[in-house]
């Protein structure tokens, strides 16, 4: 019965045009935000790469509020206000001029670990080799 006094209602009031099919949509949103503000949030992002919370804190509105403004355009990663680093690639004239050889000096072993004698204690002699002591 409700619905039927509504429907009613509209009728009278406007005529049959007002009985199509309409948007359920507000038609105003009461707590949106001014487009100045939007404007300002984007530019402490990208100008001084402020944090959503720091924004907020700035503007006084909630931290939800401005992540979802940031979000929306596409600011919510400060990785997305940077380029990308261009590609650093190496070209030389001839292949292998970027090799270089190694420039340290081995150590020297003149006496074989206990592996090879069998004792820890046992130290070569010093006219025998390494090679000898392998033997």
């Amino acid at each position: 019965m409700r619905t039927l006094r509504k429907w009613l209602a509209r009728f009278r009031a406007g005529g049959g045009a007002t009985l199509a099919n309409r948007a359920s949509a507000p038609a105003r949103v009461a707590g949106r935000l001014e487009a100045a503000t939007v404007a300002l949030m984007i530019h402490l992002r990208r100008g001084l790469r402020m944090t959503g919370a720091a924004i907020a804190a700035r503007l006084g509105l909630a931290r939800s509020t401005v992540a979802r403004w940031l979000r929306r355009e596409a600011l919510g990663l400060l990785a997305r206000i940077d380029p990308p680093e261009p590609v650093r690639r190496f070209q030389r004239e001839r292949p292998g001029e970027l090799i270089h050889p190694d420039i340290k000096k081995p150590g020297r072993f003149d006496q074989p670990g206990h592996h090879v004698t069998g004792t820890r204690t046992e130290i070569l002699p010093e006219n025998r080799t390494m090679a000898e002591a392998m033997i």
